[in-house]
């Protein structure tokens, strides 16, 4: 994650700004939606050339060719060809917080906006992208190590979020191990729909997953 630059006295932080809503939020400027329309520019590229050709045959190049900038562009915005297929982290909507809970309230059913929001499993995107990203995470041993990495770094954050809930360091072993535990089943929730064809609503599958990590696995009792 960027280091956050020192605001100004007048200036609203990060948190302020996140509190705003839409509409007050501040307008964004010019090069920022440049770079906004470029890397929507990369991803629609590239998953129009996956679409034709897969995931493996379609290259750097090509991605920059159709989007109309140069590789090294392409680069700089998403260092490896997996990160373009990955979901964008950039830029998290404040609607996925978890403070809208009371604070007593320290199920698991508080953190499922903010789980989901990590893992992002396409719920901005159309849903054959959804369905084309957690297929290559599937399929795809490079974007599922990726993903990993990515849903590595998630749980860490999210360390920050059950300790503010529940009283506890962030470092805490049973916070990293509770954090982590939500993230890795979220993410084989993701390989499981994709591995069934998904078949299945999604988002009852997410639930599932979050009831079996609150209340444990039921016993087969046939």
């Amino acid at each position: 994650m960027a280091a956050r630059r020192r605001t100004a006295d007048n200036e609203p932080t990060t948190a302020a700004r996140s509190s705003l809503s839409p509409a007050d939020r501040p307008a964004l400027g010019l090069r920022e939606r440049k770079k906004i329309q470029t890397r929507e520019a990369i991803r629609s590229a590239a998953w129009t050339l996956i679409r034709e050709q897969g995931y493996h045959a379609t290259t750097i190049e090509q991605i920059a060719d159709r989007a109309e900038v140069s590789p090294s562009t392409v680069c700089r915005y998403f260092p490896v060809k997996e990160d373009i297929v990955l979901p964008d982290t950039g830029n998290p909507a404040p609607a996925h917080r978890p403070h809208d809970r009371p604070a007593d309230d320290t199920s698991a059913d508080p953190l499922h906006r903010v789980l989901c929001t990590a893992l992002d499993l396409g719920a901005d995107d159309d849903p054959e992208t959804a369905r084309m990203r957690t297929r290559l995470m599937a399929q795809v041993p490079a974007v599922r190590t990726r993903m990993l990495e990515s849903m590595t770094a998630a749980g860490r954050t999210l360390c920050g979020t059950i300790a503010e809930r529940t009283g506890r360091r962030r470092d805490d072993l049973e916070v990293r191990v509770w954090a982590m535990s939500l993230v890795g089943g979220l993410m084989e929730t993701a390989l499981y729909w994709a591995e069934h064809d998904h078949g299945d609503d999604l988002a009852d599958l997410v639930d599932r997953a979050l009831t079996t990590l609150e209340q444990g696995l039921p016993r087969d009792i046939s």
